[in-house]
């Protein structure tokens, strides 16, 4: 375990900082994995994310690049985020008929033991942090103390970054439909002017056509503002 306070508060304050335009998730989940081989007794580490659509998505740093496509269908971080509790697995020797792809692969890479805290942040558990060690045996109490710091500092960082791409998308939907709605009221305009009529019966001109060739209203207001387009059709319906 960091012997320096200063290091370990800056990694913590990283990996709960994912606000950045430049970070996604895959940087995220790499720069936890790193954070654990630098700060704990630990030759390995590999994180398991859920993601919002049900899937899981791996990341590993150190000596276990081999490992990361058996990370998301066996191993402790599977069993730690599906029971969402502490795993410990002081032997892996002894794992092969419970992993029979990661225990052998984990030993072939000379790692021998590994533990694995949840990614939380309250109730809500999105993943698993695990890390592997190259000598049997329980890890220390505080190794895993500071693994859980990590693994929920990781977890604030991955809900700060789905909260930030919600907030972008909601703002994206309704510039979007602010764009559609400043078209139609354009065309509505244009056409009463033009036809010598309300505006809503202009517009209940546009609804109507619309509907009958299966068009947004939207996509036909933008039509008759681009020119070109035969506006009398719309009073009678004709394709």
């Amino acid at each position: 375990m960091t012997e320096h306070p200063h290091r370990l508060a800056e990694v913590l304050v990283g990996l709960a900082d994912t606000l950045g335009s430049d970070v996604d998730l895959d940087t995220h989940l790499g720069r936890v994995t790193a954070a654990c081989v630098e700060l704990l007794d630990a030759r390995a580490a590999g994180a398991l994310l859920a993601l919002p659509d049900g899937t899981l998505r791996a990341a590993a740093s150190g000596a276990v690049p081999e490992l990361l496509p058996a990370l998301d269908e066996e191993g402790p971080c599977l069993d730690c985020y599906r029971c969402a509790a502490t795993t410990v697995v002081p032997d892996l020797a002894r794992c092969d008929e419970l992993w029979p792809r990661f225990a052998p692969r984990a030993r072939e890479a000379g790692l021998h033991a590994a533990y694995a805290v949840p990614l939380r942040r309250g109730p809500q558990v999105i993943g698993a942090l695990g890390v592997l060690r190259t000598g049997p045996g329980e890890p220390p109490e505080r190794d895993l103390e500071l693994a859980r710091a990590l693994a929920d500092a990781a977890a604030i960082g991955v809900l700060q970054h789905r909260a930030r791409r919600e907030q972008e998308l909601l703002a994206e939907q309704l510039q979007g439909a602010l764009d559609s709605r400043v078209v139609v009221e354009q065309a509505k305009g244009l056409l009463a002017e033009r036809w010598g009529v309300g505006v809503d019966e202009a517009f209940a001109a546009l609804r109507r056509y619309a509907r009958s060739h299966r068009m947004r209203v939207a996509e036909l207001a933008t039509r008759v503002l681009a020119g070109g387009f035969d506006t009398d059709r719309l009073r009678d319906g004709t394709p």
